[in-house]
Parts: C-alpha cells; sequence; structure tokens
C-alpha cells in the first residue's frame, strides 16, 4: 500500500471520528490543527485507525506520534 493509498482511507476516519467532512490531513497535521483533537478524541481515533487497517498500535508508538505523518509510517511499517 503506498503512502497516498493509506491517506485515502485515513482521510474518512478522521472525518468520521471528528465529525468534520471537510477535513484533510497531511504528514504535519497535528492535534492543534483540528479543534476537538483532544485526548478522549485521540483514544477514538486511534482505535478507529487501528480498526480500518487490522493493525494495533502499542503504547509507545500512540505517545510517540508527534503528527499524521509518523502515525501514516507506522501504519505503513504494520500492514
Amino acid at each position: 500500500m503506498s503512502r497516498e493509498e493509506v491517506y485515502a482511507k485515513l482521510n474518512p476516519v478522521f472525518r468520521e471520528v471528528f465529525d468534520d467532512e471537510d477535513i484533510e490531513v497531511f504528514d504535519a497535521t497535528t492535534a492543534k490543527d483540528i479543534e476537538d483533537w483532544d485526548s478522549l478524541e485521540h483514544v477514538n481515533l486511534i482505535v478507529a485507525v487501528e480498526k480500518c487497517f487490522g493493525i494495533k498500535f502499542n503504547i509507545g508508538e500512540v505517545t510517540s506520534m508527534k503528527n499524521v505523518g509518523e502515525m501514516v509510517d507506522y501504519i505503513l511499517s504494520k500492514i
């Protein structure tokens, strides 16, 4: 799967979790860029991403992600 294909699946997950059809994420996107992205929504997002891609993040990965690009890197390393 290419990085572009990951984003094609990832953007709808973000839109659903944050209930905003206008969200489009990129490598540099962080929680500061999405108004409702707080710690609770972060947990919901991680669960939704894991379900979408059929993967599991470990706690170290979850806590070390600084932006969406790093999330995509982890996704690509697991599929």
